[in-house]
C-alpha cells in the first residue's frame, strides 16, 4: 500500500508539472538585461517617488527604466523601449504622466503605466511594456528582475 501511494504521488507530481503552465508568450523583440537598482528616497533625485503620480527615469535596462509611484506602497517599473518593435534609435519612449509614447515615425504606440504597461488602444493584440519588480523597503526602492 505504501509503494502504491508513493508511486501515485510521483506520477501526480510529474503530470502536474508542465513547462507551459506559468510561461507567458515571450516577446521576440526584447532581451532581459540584468537589472538590480536601489533608489534611496532620501536623495533629492529620487525624493519625488514618495508621492503618488511622480516618476523617475533611470539609465538601466534596454532604453532606460521608468519607476512610477502609484501609492506609498505600490510602484511600477518598466523598460522604456517600445515592446512592439525591435529597439532602434527612435524606440525610446517618452513619458508624460502615466502614459509612455513611442516617438518613432508612423508609430502611434502608447502604453498606460498604471494599467500594467498595456497598450492603450490594442491591449489584447500588442505586447505590454517590459516590467521589472519594484519593491519599497523603508526608504529604498529596489528594482530588479
Amino acid at each position: 500500500m505504501k509503494n502504491i501511494i508513493i508511486s501515485l504521488s510521483i506520477i501526480f507530481t510529474l503530470v502536474s508539472c508542465s513547462k507551459n503552465d506559468d510561461q507567458k508568450e515571450r516577446n521576440p523583440y526584447l532581451t532581459d538585461p540584468v537589472v538590480n537598482l536601489n533608489l534611496n528616497l532620501n536623495l533629492p533625485e529620487y525624493n519625488g517617488l514618495r508621492f503618488p503620480g511622480n516618476y523617475v527615469i533611470t539609465s538601466q535596462g534596454i532604453k532606460g527604466i521608468v519607476v512610477y509611484c502609484v501609492s506609498e506602497t505600490q510602484y511600477f517599473a518598466y523598460d522604456l523601449t517600445d515592446p512592439n518593435h525591435v529597439p532602434s534609435n527612435c524606440s525610446r519612449m517618452e513619458v508624460d504622466g502615466p502614459i509612455a509614447t513611442c516617438p518613432c515615425p508612423d508609430d502611434d504606440n502608447k502604453y498606460n503605466i498604471v494599467n500594467f504597461g498595456r497598450h492603450t488602444t490594442e491591449p489584447d493584440t500588442q505586447y505590454p511594456m517590459q516590467s521589472y519588480r519594484a519593491v519599497r523597503n523603508g526608504n529604498t526602492i529596489n528594482v530588479s528582475n
